[in-house]
């Protein structure tokens, strides 16, 4: 397949700005958008990688991420809201300075 090394760069280059995102962003939201990209850029890998080797496996593991993914956001919302009424701001670090007094 002719996508698939380029589509591992791409899947690489992604993962890389997800967590870059994870380490660097303050608000929660977009914690949660860039591990979102994160799982994104696993399903993406697993899918080209599966294609290289001509075989079916990625798109079964990929099949398995988009549940944890849909768990990641509900499970993350609900805590965004929670964390929002208790401490009305989503800033991690003013909360972790808030949760420390």
């Amino acid at each position: 397949m002719p996508f698939a090394e380029p589509a591992l760069i791409i899947a690489g280059i992604l993962f890389l700005l997800g967590a870059i995102g994870v380490v660097v962003r303050r608000n929660l939201l977009f914690v949660l958008m860039s591990m979102e990209v994160m799982l994104n850029a696993a399903g993406l890998a697993f899918v080209a990688a599966s294609a290289i080797h001509g075989q079916a496996d990625g798109q079964v593991f990929f099949l398995f991420i988009l549940p944890v993914a849909a768990a990641e956001v509900a499970i993350g919302l609900a805590l965004a809201v929670l964390l929002y009424r208790k401490f009305n701001t989503l800033d991690l670090w003013s909360i972790s300075d808030s949760a420390g007094e």
